[in-house]
């Protein structure tokens, strides 16, 4: 999955998720739900956005990709289908074993319906509505339920639903190295206490590194330990990399030892 950032005015940066078939060129396509109790990125793309403007973005980069596994179970509720809509559409293009679940509130509020029901996907596209009692708290889809070795799980939307989606599958015997999440915000919002202390080089200045959603959700800003021990606050890194400690995302995670040394 590749997301990009959209400046959308002087201070105001978001990521995006891309939702382009792979073997789509020529545009990037991007899905975003208002949400009037956000930041304001959304809102700010809702009301400006115009045929015609021009909008400065970067680079797509991969921070979710797919991972290896002969079977992958793609699991997304509301806009969080997004991501998660192209690498199923990669899958079928390869006739590789997929299938995608999406839960929303109800058909009429289901993002890229016309997608989901192409040929190229067909039964293996499943949709959920709550309207119909059809929720994924009153049970997990069947392919979650039973532990299959060389299965990849990839979860995206609300936090509530991940944690939801990944602690059921976890008790029905998945294996962490099995569940992957993309989160649009941290689990928990984070204290004053938990906030990385700002950072300056060895000559007092403020190092230009990019950070991306300044939650430690997004992966843009991981940064090669030198020296020290980081104290992981993010949402991004495997345990694997966690217990390795050479890179650290600065934008949330302060450091366990007195000092830390980074390669910028």
């Amino acid at each position: 999955m590749q997301t990009l950032d959209a400046r959308l005015g002087p201070s105001l940066v978001r990521p995006h998720s891309l939702c382009n078939s792979p073997r789509e060129k020529g545009r990037y396509l991007i899905c975003v739900r208002r949400d009037d109790a956000g930041r304001g990125g959304s809102r700010t793309l809702h009301r400006d956005l115009t045929m015609g403007r021009r909008l400065r973005i970067s680079p797509p980069r991969n921070h979710f990709p797919l991972a290896a596994a002969g079977h992958h179970v793609l699991v997304a509720a509301r806009v969080g289908i997004a991501p998660l809509l192209s690498m199923a559409e990669a899958r079928a293009a390869r006739g590789a074993s997929f299938v995608l679940h999406h839960y929303s509130s109800n058909a009429a509020e289901a993002p890229l319906p016309e997608r989901l029901q192409t040929s190229a996907l067909g039964e293996r596209a499943v949709t959920h509505h709550s309207d119909q009692g059809d929720t994924v708290h009153a049970g997990l889809p069947a392919e979650l339920q039973v532990p299959e070795p060389d299965t990849a799980i990839h979860v995206c939307g609300p936090d509530g639903f991940m944690t939801h989606v990944v602690t059921e599958a976890t008790a029905a015997g998945r294996r962490p190295g099995q569940l992957h999440a993309e989160r649009f915000a941290p689990a928990a919002p984070p204290s004053t206490e938990d906030r990385a202390p700002a950072l300056r080089d060895d000559q007092g200045r403020r190092p230009g590194v990019l950070l991306d959603c300044a939650q430690g959700t997004r992966g843009a800003c991981p940064t090669p330990v030198l020296t020290g021990e980081p104290d992981h606050r993010n949402e991004v890194q495997t345990p694997d990399e966690r217990a390795a400690g050479d890179r650290i995302t600065i934008c949330r995670s302060p450091a366990r030892t007195p000092e830390l040394l980074l390669d910028f």
